[in-house]
């Protein structure tokens, strides 16, 4: 079974990786947030140990981008912060589990093992639609009436983020938050450049346009 470790502090994550090595899994270990998403996807690993308070990143929203990602991983997430609430904040963002530190070894292996046991269902939905916009969650490919689109990393985030959330109005801070994973604005206008990027391949040719602008508010995709 394959495990991936995401903790920043390097004494937490060594532990981690050399305990549950020498327990027979194959592990990987990342000391930040910022490739996470794509190295889950392509290491496809069976559990993920989640560490809360990432540098740079939120945790909670790293969770929900792996989860949209990774719809058969199972995700237990570690964190100082072990409040109730704060454990319902991360079962919400998509964690199967939720275990505070400090921590025994033996309870985190047995919490990963009950994860690695349980029964993973078929994703429910593995492509996105909205009129002739689709977007395959597998392959990260998007189509406008199938014409395939050349979209960047951070374009695909964005449709994907407003395509799973039909009609509902993203301001630049929640597309920061969950394309970016920053938790501060950079005090730039990333968020309108890359926007406006999108929707020029997405709608300039088309005479039915789908990426609105609700003035003041946000961003939102509507067929």
């Amino acid at each position: 079974m394959k495990i991936l470790i995401i903790e920043d502090d390097e004494k937490v994550g060594s532990f981690l990786s050399r305990g549950l090595k020498a327990e027979g899994y194959v592990t990987m270990l990342l000391s930040d947030g910022s490739t996470a998403v794509q190295t889950a996807h392509q290491f496809e690993p069976d559990v993920i140990v989640l560490d809360r308070m990432l540098p740079k990143v939120d945790g909670l929203a790293l969770c929900r981008q792996i989860r949209t990602r990774q719809a058969h991983s199972r995700i237990l997430i570690l964190s100082a912060l072990s409040e109730v609430d704060e454990r319902i904040k991360g079962l919400r963002a998509g964690a199967d589990d939720y275990l505070g530190k400090p921590f025994h070894f033996e309870e985190l292996l047995a919490r990963i093992e009950v994860l690695a046991k349980r029964q993973v269902a078929a994703p429910p939905q593995r492509k996105l639609s909205i009129a002739d916009l689709t977007l395959d969650l597998d392959s990260m490919q998007a189509e406008r009436a199938g014409e395939t689109l050349a979209l960047t990393a951070k374009e695909l985030g964005i449709l994907e983020l407003l395509m799973s959330n039909q009609g509902k109005v993203f301001s630049r801070e929640r597309i920061l938050t969950n394309v970016w994973g920053l938790n501060e604005d950079p005090l730039t206008n990333i968020v309108d450049v890359y926007v406006a990027r999108l929707r020029k391949k997405v709608d300039d040719r088309h005479e039915q346009k789908l990426l609105h602008t609700r003035r003041g508010l946000g961003y939102y995709l509507q067929g």
